[in-house]
């Protein structure tokens, strides 16, 4: 419960904060350079005299976003080839497990930067330097996460496609799909949800390492993790300009986390009361 409503305090944070705090995130005032927080403003000003709390909220935005995002398309593609591996079996869940292997084997961050860096430019122009960077994060992102919750899904339709309630569901005529996606899916919720909720804290983190490193979103852009790295050169000199998004950060996983183990005990049917 302190993990899903700190997370949930965090959104309305990021989502209401700068309709009621107003400041603009890439103004800049070089007299105001460095600022330490709580006094003139709350969390202080970076390098170039931009508030640094207009600029988390700004950024909070992007970066859970990105994590929300990335989470549907991981959850999706998991879901759906868990179910056709774990229903059909035989060759096609063969197959489909080795496919499954294959991308488990690929390093997301070395391929997220690769990708970025090779078709940054082109999805730029298509889609514009914002979305388009977006569009390559999560969809990078999501394609390289959804493997464990494959076999999450999988290992779940295993155990209840024998169950009398299908049995009596192939009894009745119905066709494949609808046992699948009407009758077994639903009672494999549990383990989607938790699944749903590590995805969210691991895109945050992929994305803030990509942004770190500097192939992420435009500098004029600011995200938790593009803040870090911009304050990474005043580590001594101003700490709060990187201390702050990376507290940003590590609340946001950690919280999600959490509630993720809590909906993990709370689906599961054989856990004590």
């Amino acid at each position: 419960m302190f993990g899903l409503i700190t997370v949930l305090l965090l959104l309305a944070i990021v989502m209401i904060g700068p309709f009621i705090y107003t400041v603009s995130p890439i103004k800049t005032d070089p007299l105001k350079t460095g600022l330490e927080p709580f006094g003139q403003y709350i969390f202080g000003t970076d390098d170039v005299g931009r508030d640094m709390l207009a600029r988390v909220l700004f950024g909070g935005r992007i970066s859970l976003a990105v994590g929300l995002a990335a989470m549907l398309i991981s959850i999706t593609v998991g879901t759906v080839v868990g179910a056709f591996a774990g229903f059909f079996g035989g060759a096609l869940d063969f197959g489909l497990m080795r496919v499954t292997d294959l991308f488990q084997s690929l390093p997301v961050v070395p391929l997220l930067l690769l990708v970025t860096f090779l078709f940054r430019d082109t999805v730029r122009k298509a889609f514009g330097p914002e979305l388009g960077i977006f569009l390559i994060i999560v969809t990078v992102i999501g394609a390289l996460n959804w493997m464990t919750n494959a076999r999450l899904v999988r290992s779940s339709f295993l155990s209840l496609k024998n169950l009398e309630f299908v049995e009596a569901s192939r009894a009745l005529g119905q066709n494949r799909l609808p046992i699948m996606f009407k009758h077994i899916l639903p009672n494999a919720v549990g383990p989607i949800i938790v699944a749903a909720t590590l995805n969210i804290g691991q895109a945050i983190l992929t994305e803030s390492t990509v942004s770190f490193l500097g192939l992420g979103f435009p500098p004029d852009v600011p995200t938790w993790g593009s803040l870090a790295a911009l304050g990474r050169d005043w580590i001594g000199i101003a700490s709060h300009i990187i201390l702050i998004p990376a507290t940003f950060i590590f609340l946001t996983t950690l919280a999600v986390n959490f509630a993720g183990d809590g909906l993990r005990d709370a689906l599961d049917p054989r856990s004590k009361r």
